[in-house]
């Protein structure tokens, strides 16, 4: 089988056979690091080395430096501040999850055994199971795609903004007949741009979920935007409907959160329009819009049974819910991990990088002096293929998470002001979504709610609160 590029790989969740879970494990870390043709320790060493030479060169005193000073955060403190406060929290409650897996092998084996990395993932859907007690079968009824999309993602568009979606079938060129055109109507009547839903998988298309825009709002060239969204849900045969999962349909709200900030745009210069804002930045907008997926009015409206109209059960939503927070333990350390090792690789002097043999060693120091090192949850990428700090990730990791952090609060200040109204949908318009890269990012955040950003509501979101006696 081919690997994922992560560490950890699907098919360890249903392994039954731990040694075969131990070998694919195994192999998953250890890739790129066991000598050959394909061992990337060299080159990490080589790269590693060349940025930071390069800094010092322009004048900066590490590559990371030289790359935040134009990201939201700004400095390297800034950042290792929110990942040094994260840290130990997402570590406690992975042990704590840890525990309740140990305990899971204890009841359920013959012959118990000390939990280990590649055993995570299978008792883990054992643990969710026992406590959650459903599957995604149960669920998809209630989420299919022109309900979600229509009653769902548009409907709240329009509750929000005013905004209107006209549906062009067959008056529009498209590049592929599974990509659909609608006309965008401003909430006064006038045009507002054009939407390209692209949603199903195919042999010829890229994998993930991402927004394009294809031609980006400016005062200087004229034209109105065009942005369109992409995803890959698998389609359907013939005349049966498409059912998502609940994660496809919040990656449904997500990437019309970037394409709302396409079709917002309103500045003079290309350069500055849309989503053209510092890396650490870019997520934030999207990430806000994901609040609406289960917000109570929207949620009635577009999650009916598809076949019987009926809405889904509330006993059945709120464990769905709450099992979203379920193993944030794990996932928060591990991406914490491998944010910690790009800070580590990119903070240090040529001088204090490792040369290709010390590679892993320098990896396992980096990890334990951070205090994020646990045996049963490695990085999410370790050195040897962490391609996106070989790529646009360098120093930029943690970008994913700051965004978080300014998403997180930002519903909180939605929620406290009256959630779902045309004057917060005006007021997120103005601050934000209109503004592109033509004011300093975290100027918008602060027009937006008033005061700089508070990491609290990220803890509440991923469960990861610890009251006076160390409990979740």
């Amino acid at each position: 089988m081919a690997l994922m590029n992560t560490s950890g790989q699907p098919p360890l969740s249903s392994l039954e056979n731990r040694a075969v879970r131990e070998r694919l494990h195994q192999a998953s870390l250890q890739r790129g690091s066991r000598g050959g043709e394909f061992d990337n320790r060299e080159v990490v060493a080589e790269v590693m080395k060349l940025r930071a030479e390069r800094a010092q060169l322009l004048g900066y005193d590490t590559h990371a430096d030289f790359v935040l000073e134009v990201q939201t955060a700004g400095s390297v403190e800034t950042v290792m501040d929110m990942l040094n406060d994260l840290g130990p929290v997402a570590v406690a409650n992975a042990r704590d999850e840890a525990a309740a897996l140990q305990a899971m092998i204890n009841k359920s084996e013959d012959e118990p055994f000390e939990l280990a990395s590649w055993d995570w993932a299978y008792y883990t859907e054992k643990v969710r199971q026992e406590r959650y007690n459903f599957d995604e079968s149960q669920v998809r009824p209630y989420f299919e795609l022109e309900s979600v999309l229509n009653n769902g993602v548009f409907y709240t568009a329009n509750q929000l903004f005013g905004i209107s979606f006209t549906e062009r079938t067959g008056e529009l060129p498209v590049y592929h007949p599974d990509a659909r055109v609608w006309e965008v109507t401003d909430h006064d009547g006038e045009p507002l741009g054009i939407f390209i839903g692209d949603f199903y998988a195919r042999p010829s298309k890229r994998g993930g979920a991402w927004m394009n825009s294809y031609v980006i709002q400016s005062e200087l060239m004229g034209g109105r935007p065009v942005v369109g969204n992409h995803q890959n849900i698998p389609k359907p045969p013939q005349g049966e409907p498409t059912l998502m999962t609940l994660d496809e349909v919040t990656t449904m709200f997500h990437e019309f959160g970037h394409a709302l900030h396409g079709l917002f745009s309103d500045v003079t210069y290309p350069s500055v329009a849309a989503t053209s804002v510092p890396r650490d930045f870019v997520e934030y907008p999207s990430q806000i819009f994901e609040m609406w997926v289960t917000w109570p009015s929207i949620l009635e409206n577009y999650a009916l049974h598809y076949e019987t109209g009926e809405r889904i059960p509330q006993e059945l939503l709120d464990r769905v819910i709450e099992a979203e927070q379920f193993n944030e333990g794990f996932r928060t350390t591990e991406y914490l991990a491998a944010s910690i090792l790009d800070m580590c690789y990119h903070t240090p002097s040529p001088d204090g990088l490792p040369a290709a043999d010390d590679i892993l060693s320098f990896e396992a120091n980096c990890l334990e002096s951070a205090g994020i090192a646990f045996g049963p949850v490695p990085p999410r990428y370790r050195t040897t293929y962490f391609s996106h700090i070989m790529g646009g990730y360098s120093a930029g990791y943690y970008s994913y998470i700051w965004s978080e952090v300014l998403d997180a609060d930002s519903v909180r200040w939605l929620k406290e002001n009256g959630g779902l109204t045309r004057e917060n949908g005006d007021h997120l318009r103005n601050s934000l979504l209109s503004r592109g890269g033509s004011v300093e990012a975290m100027q918008q955040f602060e027009d937006l709610v008033g005061r700089a950003p508070d990491i609290q509501p990220l803890l509440e979101r991923r469960g990861l609160l610890r009251n006076d006696t160390g409990e979740i």
